[in-house]
Formats: structure tokens, C-alpha cells, sequence
């Protein structure tokens, strides 16, 4: 299976780069996982809702860009659907017996995913009704994925 992240926004912090690449070097042994950085647009802390959606739209342009048409495409979106982590460990499952063996997570940016990255998601999902840093959220999401595979094999993983 071949799962790409593609996120929104430079990762500054040292111990959720330590924590993210644990988590990369576990799933090496399941999958071969990339994580696609892309630059933020840079904005004043005041902004329109005309600016906002420019500014969504711009990021929405790099991320698509960045989709293979063949992958199947789930977004992270606070408005998206709440899974247990078996329910994601399914999903995934699920989409490799039934040959979509590429699957792309995408984290926007701090003002979340344009119109067209969410049309063109195949499933939009939520970790929780909170809303998060997106940099923290990248150590989350390899994390629930390193889970998903474990509770696929049936290993043991800590609850």
C-alpha cells in the first residue's frame, strides 16, 4: 500500500518531527508512506472572507496538484466523519482488497481545505469536534495509520 500525506505548513517543532519520524520508521514494515510538505500562503492575522478563501484557494491549487488521479483521497476536515481507530484500520483495509492500494490524507492549513480539495476528497474525516494545530495533527495521523495496520494484522498495540 502506498499512502501519501500531503500537508499544508513547515514543521518547525524538533519533538513532533522526533515523533513523526518514529511512527515513519514502524510503518515502513506495512507501507511506503510520503509525506508531501507544501508552503503555507503567508497571511496578516486580520483577514476577509474574501482573502480567506483566496488564500484557501491558492493551498487547494498546491494540493491538488500534488493527487495522483488514481488515489483515494480522504480529507481531514473537523466537519468530516468521526472513526474509531478499527473503523480506519477497515477503511483501509477495505480499500486495498478492492485494488485503490494508493490512499492520500490531506491536512490544510491553519484556515482549513478549499471548496475543491473537498470535492475532490473521496471521504472527508475528523479525529474530533476540537480543532487542532495542523503540525500536531500530522503526528496524529501517522500515528492512527501505524495503529490501522497493526489492528489489520492483528499485533498487539497498546489501547
Amino acid at each position: 500500500m502506498n499512502i501519501m500525506i500531503v500537508t499544508v505548513g513547515k514543521l518547525k517543532e524538533k519533538y513532533l518531527k522526533q515523533g513523526i519520524d518514529e511512527y515513519l520508521k514502524r510503518l515502513t514494515a506495512y507501507a511506503k508512506v510520503d509525506i508531501i510538505e507544501l508552503p503555507d500562503e503567508k497571511a496578516p492575522e486580520t483577514l476577509s472572507d474574501v482573502e480567506m478563501l483566496q488564500i484557501k484557494e491558492k493551498e487547494g491549487e498546491r494540493i491538488l496538484s500534488k493527487i495522483n488521479p488514481d488515489a483515494h483521497v480522504i480529507a481531514l476536515a473537523i466537519e468530516g466523519k468521526m472513526k474509531t481507530s478499527e473503523e480506519l484500520a477497515d477503511t483501509i483495509e477495505k480499500l486495498g482488497t478492492y485494488g485503490k492500494s494508493k490512499v492520500t490524507f490531506i491536512i490544510g492549513g491553519s484556515l482549513g481545505l478549499s471548496a475543491a480539495v473537498m470535492k475532490r476528497a473521496d471521504e472527508a474525516l475528523s479525529f474530533s469536534k476540537m480543532t487542532f494545530p495542523h503540525q500536531l495533527m500530522r503526528l496524529i495521523l501517522v500515528e492512527q495509520v501505524y495503529r490501522a495496520f497493526r489492528i489489520m494484522r492483528g499485533e498487539p498495540y497498546h489501547k
